[in-house]
């Protein structure tokens, strides 16, 4: 075998190794990124419009290989604000989370999202016209993260109990964190606690603080995530909410079922109502 020879079938063998390489770097990239999916969410969501004219209640959920996240968004205002408020929040949401370096820093990019949403409302409103309260949840390796400004409420089902895991921004809230703080008396604590008017929303100038998880909570699998408006969980019963998490069915049944609570309800002046249901597979 001449020299060229030889040359040339040594580049013909380290091109064929270089190429195994590579396929066998694709099929484990490939695994890992069908692991990563296996442990996704399974979703679903509904709404009603209620007995308002306006259907003001928007939600979003996207997911990379990185995690999944959900934000619902209840609107609130005057000629279609709280509609484009809440759309506006729920884009903003989507956009972030879009690009998954956002799941590396959980709290950066919901502080981020919050004041984006609060911001581009007031570029697309005029001052008053329309607001919304946000809440948005992010699963990432078996871990909870939840953010809300408002009276969305983010809650979770274990354990055939369903649990509340943000407090909201209304002023009974803020009277019970005062009292608790030594800032209001026990009575005049007491005189708010009917008060559920909202004191922080997006869409203000004097827009204030998120709320946020302190720690992660842990999902051992089976456990459903849940994002409900006001119109939802101040008109169905609580235990009925739980009942509809316990029947058989997909996230996407179980969120009609929720919703038809609302609908079938015999109250009077019923307002929109949205629920965003996931599941850890």
């Amino acid at each position: 075998m001449t020299i060229p020879e030889s040359i040339l079938l040594f580049l013909g063998l380290a091109g064929t190794v270089l190429m195994f390489l590579r396929i066998r770097l694709e099929v484990i990239n490939f695994r890992s990124r069908s692991g990563r999916r296996r442990l996704s969410c399974e979703s679903g969501a509904s709404k009603t419009i209620g007995d308002r004219e306006v259907q003001e209640d928007e939600y979003g959920m996207t997911e990379t290989t990185e995690g999944s996240m959900a934000v619902l968004a209840d609107g609130m205002g005057k000629h279609f604000g709280g509609k484009i408020a809440a759309r506006t929040s729920v884009q903003t949401f989507l956009d972030m989370f879009e690009d998954k370096n956002a799941f590396y820093n959980p709290q950066y990019s919901f502080r981020k999202a919050f004041h984006g949403a609060n911001r581009e409302i007031l570029n697309q409103l005029e001052e008053n016209q329309g607001c919304a309260s946000v809440a948005a949840v992010m699963i990432k390796e078996r871990k909870l993260y939840y953010a809300a400004v408002g009276n969305v409420k983010a809650a979770v089902y274990r354990n055939r109990e369903l649990v509340p895991v943000t407090s909201g921004h209304t002023i009974n809230v803020l009277a019970k964190q005062k009292y608790e703080e030594g800032k209001l008396t026990r009575q005049e604590a007491v005189s708010l606690l009917d008060h559920h008017r909202l004191y922080n929303y997006v869409g203000q100038d004097g827009f204030r603080d998120v709320e946020f998880f302190d720690t992660p909570i842990t999902l051992y699998g089976g456990e459903y995530v849940l994002l409900m408006t006001d119109g939802l969980y101040e008109t169905a019963k609580w235990k009925d909410i739980e009942d509809c998490l316990e029947q058989g069915g997909s996230c996407q049944e179980k969120a009609y079922k929720i919703i038809e609570l609302v609908n079938k309800s015999q109250e009077e002046d019923k307002d929109n109502a949205a629920v965003v249901v996931l599941q850890i597979r």
